[in-house]
């Protein structure tokens, strides 16, 4: 493998810092052709151009040409470093320029990439004599430095280690940004400290500099491609807080492509110093962060609006994992458990691996065995003593893409021959079979958008010959690849199956979530060495330099968890739906209905329609589905001049003929569908009516008031039953299940009413024994929503909180701040048992039911008082009348509809799924649809 720049920090040891260098001859040491057949007899003048570099440990001497190696010299190594004296056998070169002449004696020298192929090191262990003669610089204002760091490589490891550290703070404390490098001099400094950057398996010493436009990197040397890195604040798409050796001192920085490099990644002293950075980027005004919070990529991912692989690379960034940290590498599952077949059905469960299961454990009897050891030993106990993803790990996989890696991370050698990377099916047996393996993937082996370099040989590196003769090439590849493309297509399918989607949360409870750690990882049989956990030790706490550098080894040994993300199970993803696939459900009150037949609400009568009629009534899915699919098409029809005053709810009757409405006149009023002739007007009460609710039987529509009250309204014969005075203050909004009627107030109850036997009807209900439950709150009631499983009663209040509670038993199952201000309105997704919630601070917030809690949250900009929803796709009714078609996935509006004149207030989707009426403060009701009139 040829390169173009052949010195690096990969070179030196791990660790090792680089300070500076200088342009130098090396004037070569003499040999006797007969006795050396390598390469210093084919230097004609025993002379070499090149840079003469400076490290902590060692000298090394880059020649400009790349015939010859480089040259490591080890300061431990040396025997006598000094300014050339004449010995009487040196060149007149030497004697004309001995000022600028540094001679040494090394017992050992390493040759590095000769004729400029990556290769082993070749370790030359013989005393020879160099002279480097500086071009530009006298011998004595180089070698204080060097001596300096040469009598600390013959002190102990630590001692060395201490002098080495204390040399280095030295210099680093005389270093400041140099200001003549700001790309504009008008520029406001914020902010400087030192920093190292980190690469992998590197650390590179340098200054950091913020100003009100920019961030600057100065390194403390030459090594970096440029003197200065620039980055505007505006090209800046993401700062992440990263750990760093299992302490929180890094900070990763993301740019957009318009910036000259992708990422910078940045450690710290210690985490106030990192903390200190961050705060004062995220203040500058020229920063323009993606919103990337976890919640929303999370709904995204259920939503299928992202991938598999998108989402996992999310949450290995979340979790600390970064590809500039090979001691953090992103961590991703092994998913097809068949290496054999020459075809793979990937519709087949049995091809895959079980993800509920970490890699330790698919193997039942040799997990048995790791118990028994487990058991057997003091603690604290662990059950793998290997971890899922080391350096070596993974570099095993990357060493043909990154031969250099394996280098540096093993002085010089690459791993034996038989222990490399040299065949899949062979490491998926192992790793399900040896009983100290038990390594997950990387994330180039589901990489579609790159070529499988990590498993071709393609530079044609010798790594050497195994045991059965077959040197080391191309990885083998299952039988049912052909290619190393096929490989990874496969994979990337299989990640991306209905299979996985269906488990991969398991697998993200085991990694990054609440089975990671603790009580829940021993009974997921998940438990790895303390020292792979975070706060299981504090270096910044270690004041013993040897001790502290003692553990920082072990912990990059044995491998790091990930940062633990979540405490509570991970959400599933959405089921076989994509953006328009599958089964589309309507808003709330169609998946609501319930039946009371021809008026007899008798609870005999009633539990006999629960036996023969479902309460839950959906949508035609296919109608519904359609009604989505067009939802951008959106298309006014009719429209109403509706009532004296706002109209305050609206719905459609059960059999989709009739829309119902009522509003802040006091009136209930029912229009034809599809030409909105007004057939009923009545005047109901003497406050305004807040919220009504169509009953299966198509007869009845239940009214709540601001008076108090809960009326009954027949269609049939237009005649108004009050049924009783439900609350102390206005009845906000009602629902009909299961022979229970529920009502919310502006007295932060809601109550759950039953109805008695006997022929009394309805009006028996206003005596308090009928109350079944009453659910009490800090805000009053503005909103409900029942589950369509009649289990679950979603409440929103005026605090911006949303109750959950369990019904019939009328217990507390989540409260979830949702809101800065009232909420609006409540929208189940019985299908993912999600509930979405509108309210005056503009946003829309999807809740997780399962886990109580917020999986995405976006923002419309406007106070939103009422929605429908798909489970995806949104149309709300906003402040400024127009109705909003939104991607909650994608986060984006995909269409405004100029609808009123005034803000929308109420909202509802047919039942049919084919039409949409809205209702507004101007008094006006408009019918919607996606085609022409004549569909409707």
């Amino acid at each position: 493998m040829e390169v173009k720049e052949r010195f690096s920090q990969l070179l030196l040891e791990p660790g090792e810092i680089y300070f500076e260098d200088y342009a130098a001859i090396c004037h070569l040491p003499k040999v006797n052709p007969s006795e050396d057949k390598g390469w210093l007899r084919l230097v004609p003048d025993g002379k070499l151009r090149g840079r003469l570099k400076v490290c902590s440990k060692t000298l090394v001497f880059d020649p400009r040409d790349f015939y010859a190696p480089i040259l490591k010299i080890p300061l431990r190594s040396c025997k006598e470093i000094r300014r050339y004296n004449h010995d009487g056998g040196s060149t007149k070169n030497l004697e004309d320029n001995q000022d600028a002449v540094i001679s040494l004696e090394s017992e050992m020298t390493v040759e590095v990439m000769q004729h400029n192929i990556l290769q082993p090191y070749v370790f030359r262990r013989e005393v020879l004599s160099y002279h480097f003669e500086l071009i530009y610089k006298k011998a004595d204002a180089v070698l204080p430095q060097v001596c300096q760091l040469q009598r600390a490589s013959t002190l102990p490891p630590n001692d060395q280690n201490t002098m080495i550290q204390a040399i280095v703070r030295s210099r680093q404390h005389r270093r400041v940004f140099d200001r003549s490098f700001l790309h504009d001099l008008t520029e406001t400094p914020v902010l400087e400290m030192h920093t190292n950057k980190v690469t992998p398996l590197v650390t590179n010493p340098g200054t950091v500099l913020l100003t009100t436009a920019r961030l600057y990197f100065q390194p403390h040397n030459n090594i970096e491609q440029h003197p200065v890195l620039k980055i505007d604040l505006c090209h800046i798409k993401q700062i992440i807080k990263r750990r760093f050796l299992l302490r929180q001192v890094g900070l990763e920085i993301f740019t957009r492509e318009t910036c000259g490099t992708k990422h910078l990644f940045l450690t710290f002293k210690d985490p106030a110093e990192r903390d200190a950075l961050y705060h004062c980027i995220i203040q500058q005004d020229s920063l323009n962060l993606d919103d990337l919070r976890q919640d929303n990529i999370t709904y995204q991912w259920q939503a299928r609006a992202i991938s598999n692989y998108q989402y996992l690379v999310y949450l290995n960034s979340q979790a600390d994992r970064s590809v500039n940290d090979l001691t953090q590498y992103p961590v991703f599952p092994w998913v097809i458990a068949d290496y054999v077949s020459e075809k793979l059905d990937l519709s087949d469960p049995g091809t895959y691996r079980d993800l509920t299961k970490p890699v330790g454990a698919l193997n039942e009897e040799r997990l048995e065995r790791l118990k028994e050891r487990c058991q057997e030993m003091p603690e604290p106990r662990f059950l793998y003593g290997s971890h899922y993803s080391t350096p070596g790990f993974v570099l095993f996989y990357l060493v043909r893409q990154f031969p250099q890696y394996m280098l540096c991370l093993q002085n010089g050698r690459f791993d034996h021959p038989d222990r490399m990377f040299n065949s899949l099916p062979d490491t998926w047996h192992n790793v399900t079979t040896n009983p100290s393996d038990f390594k997950e993937l990387i994330p180039e082996f589901y990489d579609t958008d790159r070529k499988p370099e990590f498993l071709q040989n393609a530079m044609g590196i010798n790594f050497g010959v195994r045991q059965n003769g077959k040197p080391v090439a191309d990885v083998e590849l299952p039988p049912w690849a052909k290619c190393p493309e096929d490989v990874v297509t496969v994979m990337r399918e299989a990640l991306e199956s209905e299979y996985v989607s269906s488990h991969l949360h398991h697998w993200i409870d085991l990694i990054f979530g609440y089975k990671q750690r603790g009580e829940e990882a021993e009974k997921a049989n998940n438990l790895f060495y303390h020292l792979c956990y975070e706060g299981s030790v504090d270096l910044g706490e270690i004041t013993d330099l040897n001790d502290r550098l003692a553990l920082e080894v072990q912990i990059t040994e044995f491998g790091q968890i990930p940062k633990q993300l979540l405490s509570q199970p991970h959400p599933r993803r959405s089921r076989g739906l994509g953006l328009y696939d599958g089964t589309y459900l309507c808003n709330n009150e169609k998946a609501l209905l319930n039946g009371i037949h021809n008026g007899n609400i008798e609870e005999e009568q009633l539990q006999n329609n629960v036996n023969n009629d479902p309460f839950t009534v959906s949508c035609n899915p296919t109608s519904a589905k359609h009604f989505w699919q067009n939802v951008q098409n959106l298309t006014l029809f009719r429209e109403s001049g509706g009532h004296r005053e706002s109209v305050m709810w609206l719905t459609f009757t059960s059999d989709t003929q009739s829309i119902v409405s009522v509003g802040q006149d006091s009136l209930l009023k029912v229009f034809t569908i599809p030409k909105l002739n007004q057939v009923r007007s009545v005047h109901i009460g003497s406050l305004a009516l807040s919220c009504c609710f169509p009953l299966p039987s198509n007869q009845h529509i239940l009214v709540g008031s601001w008076d108090n009250s809960v009326y009954l309204y027949n269609l049939e014969y237009s005649q108004v039953t009050k049924l009783f005075e439900a609350h102390s203050d206005a009845v906000s909004c009602l629902h009909w299940a299961n022979a229970t009627l529920i009502t919310g107030s502006w007295d932060c109850t809601v109550r759950i009413w039953s109805y008695g036997g006997g022929s009394g009807g309805p009006s028996g209900l206003n005596r308090g024994g009928h109350i079944r439950s009453e659910l009490d709150h800090d805000a009053p009631v503005t909103c409900m929503a029942v589950h369509s499983s009649g289990t679950l009663l979603g409440v929103g209040t005026q605090d911006g909180v949303v109750t959950l509670w369990t019904l019939p038993e009328a217990n507390i199952e989540h409260q979830i701040k949702c809101h800065a201000g009232s909420i609006n309105a409540l929208v189940w997704n019985p299908e993912e048992d999600r509930l979405l919630t509108c309210g005056d601070d503009g946003l829309l917030t999807i809740i997780d039911t399962s886990i109580g809690s917020k999986i995405c949250t976006n923002s419309l900009g406007e106070l939103i008082r009422c929605v429908v929803w798909d489970g995806r796709l949104v149309v709300a009714g906003g402040s400024s009348g127009d109705l909003i078609i939104f991607d909650m996935a994608a986060g984006q509006v995909l269409r405004r509809v100029e609808a009123h004149k005034g803000p929308i207030t109420c909202l509802a989707l047919a039942p049919n799924g084919q039409q949409l009426v809205s209702g507004s403060q101007d008094r006006r009701i408009i019918l919607w649809g996606y085609g022409s009139s004549d569909n409707v």
